[in-house]
């Protein structure tokens, strides 16, 4: 990993220490380029840019995101928002027989909206008893011949514990239940093999780690699971033969196309595929190892400050979310923004998310920094 040429590629990190992208992944010149181009075109050839440029491009970045997921051509669907996928999944299930969902309290609240607005939904919410993980057993013990599906996610936003994905799994699938993961605090920073965990669904999208851009998101579907589900709400985009403009038959794409919501944020299209190069072309195995060490230097060095990091005891289940409780988040994340240090609060803890392309040196000036803050 040549880290100069990877920061040159990433402006804001000329500017400032920016330590924030499980809020938003620092845009890229590549990113930026693939912008430029897509603008360029919609001067150039207006409408007519859809057949010889932009249609490729969404058939491009579905490739991408299935690469990443090890997933089969077909199983990812390109979608506005993570919640805009929950609702589609929602809608294709069920619910007469089985309507249990189990989720956690650490899950993110849109993972939890999405059942309390249905009156026909019984929500299991679990807690965690050491405030970061949830185990495994606590799914097991809760499911039953009601439940649905687990909703739960890949990493914690809370705590940035990483969830043993094959073991849920397992046992929503034992239950005959669901599994539905949140995976947009994990892609990206947390290499995935979504086929060989046998997940039912993952959603997950380019805001946060894959440097991409806002207002688009990725649902993948387990191949065979496809073609067994058909949601109730829909557009011209999850149609088989969406060309024909046919308004007297509608049939679902054969392939996780039928998911779609309609024509794609085309700018964040752009965006993404600049952001998925270069993580494309560094790995993720690079990356998590690279992270893992940023991370480990965090806890290290803020443990030896003082702060009691509210983070996994094990590097293996530790993402690079990494919560600090405080007793000012908010004065602290100013006082930080004033030395040109970028972070993030949440309810009583300040939040650091370095990335692969951030330095050791970075690690420790924020550590630095926030002592003298809470002093």
């Amino acid at each position: 990993m040549n880290i100069d040429r990877i920061r040159a590629s990433f402006p804001i990190l000329q500017r400032r220490n920016y330590l924030n992208s499980c809020s938003l992944g620092a845009l890229s010149t590549r990113a930026e380029a693939r912008l430029q181009d897509f603008v360029a075109q919609w001067h150039g050839f207006g409408a007519s840019a859809w057949y010889d440029h932009w249609w490729e491009r969404l058939g491009e970045l579905r490739g991408r995101v299935e690469s990443l997921f090890a997933a089969p051509p077909g199983t990812v669907a390109l979608m506005p928002s993570t919640s805009a996928c929950l609702a589609a999944i929602a809608s294709s299930l069920d619910w007469t027989v089985r309507n249990r969902i189990v989720t956690t309290a650490l899950d993110f609240p849109t993972l939890l909206y999405q059942w309390k607005v249905r009156p026909d939904a019984e929500m299991v919410v679990l807690e965690s008893p050491d405030g970061v993980h949830i185990d495994p057993q606590q799914f097991a013990d809760a499911v039953d011949d009601r439940t649905l599906a687990i909703a739960t996610s890949h990493v914690f936003f809370t705590t940035g514990a990483i969830q043993d994905l094959g073991a849920i799994a397992d046992i929503a699938r034992r239950a005959g239940a669901y599994s539905l993961i949140d995976g947009y605090q994990g892609a990206g920073q947390v290499p995935v093999d979504l086929p060989a965990t046998d997940v039912d669904f993952y959603t997950a999208g380019p805001l946060k780690w894959l440097c991409g851009g806002t207002g688009l998101a990725y649902l993948y579907t387990r191949e065979a699971l496809i073609p067994t589900l058909e949601p109730r709400i829909t557009s011209w985009f999850a149609s088989r033969d969406q060309f024909d403009f046919n308004p007297g038959e509608f049939r679902y794409h054969p392939d996780a196309r039928r998911f779609e919501l309609g024509t794609p944020g085309l700018a964040t299209v752009h965006t993404a595929l600049g952001g998925q190069e270069i993580v494309d072309e560094v790995g993720m195995e690079a990356i998590r190892a690279r992270n893992i060490a940023l991370t480990d230097r965090l806890v290290h060095g803020a443990r030896a400050a003082g702060f009691t990091p509210r983070v996994s005891d094990s590097p293996a289940t530790r993402s690079a979310v990494i919560t600090i409780p405080h007793p000012r988040p908010e004065s602290a994340v100013g006082h930080l923004a004033e030395r040109d240090i970028i972070v993030d609060s949440r309810p009583g803890v300040v939040r650091a998310s370095p990335h692969f392309y951030n330095t050791a040196d970075e690690i420790d000036e924020f550590v630095q920094v926030l002592n003298e803050a809470t002093r």
